[in-house]
């Protein structure tokens, strides 16, 4: 059994998605960070930067136990342990892992800063962040409509990987990012795409609040 340590946002999702996708079993421990429970010592003890999410399987390599934090990681470990949308030859992971690294470096940290920013008070500083992280989400949003040009899905023919499953944790909140599809007939497809698929549906779903 996993023990999946979360709260109910991009990153959180990412992994109730992947754990659906792969059909593994797990429970949910929420870790409410409104209410600073990812400062916990129980909850350090497997997430040092006090961050989630977190996972802990009990079967982890050799039988014993393991906990991952970050995650890229996490899903880089399920992938692994399950087989499953982590291509096993070299050339075919590359683009897998190439835009896991562009979600993880980017295409969060980005628009992470207009959910910021679109919380402060009237301003300056507002317009500022609002303007400066807004272009740069855009942008990523536009290399994401490229990438997708031709392709069902980001980085794997036939069905979805683990960069999928990164990346439409982020896409989940486009509307808070004031990114309409209007533009990105391809990002628009690729959303409806993935959200029909009944273990992404499922991993939306799931209470992690």
């Amino acid at each position: 059994m996993i023990t999946l340590h979360s709260w109910n946002t991009p990153n959180g999702r990412k992994i109730s998605v992947a754990l659906e996708e792969m059909g593994l079993p797990y429970r949910v421990k929420t870790v409410n960070i409104g209410a600073e429970e990812q400062f916990r010592p129980e909850f350090l003890a497997i997430s040092p930067n006090n961050r989630i999410p977190a996972i802990e399987d009990d079967e982890g390599p050799g039988g014993q136990p393991i906990s991952v934090f970050e995650s890229g990681a996490i899903l880089l470990y399920l992938g692994e342990k399950t087989g499953r949308f982590l291509p096993a030859d070299l050339r075919a992971r590359v683009p897998v892992l190439e835009w896991l690294m562009w979600q993880m470096g980017g295409f969060g940290p980005m628009p992470g800063q207009v959910h910021h920013f679109l919380m402060q008070p009237d301003g300056p500083a507002k317009d500022y962040g609002l303007a400066r992280y807004g272009k740069e989400t855009k942008r990523l949003y536009g290399v994401l409509e490229k990438r997708l040009a031709g392709r069902d899905f980001v980085a794997t023919e036939g069905q979805p990987s683990i960069a999928d499953f990164a990346i439409i944790g982020w896409v989940w909140r486009h509307e808070r990012h004031l990114v309409p599809f209007d533009d990105l007939p391809n990002v628009g497809a690729w959303y409806d795409r993935m959200m029909t698929r009944p273990g992404v549906k499922r991993g939306f779903e799931v209470a992690l609040s």
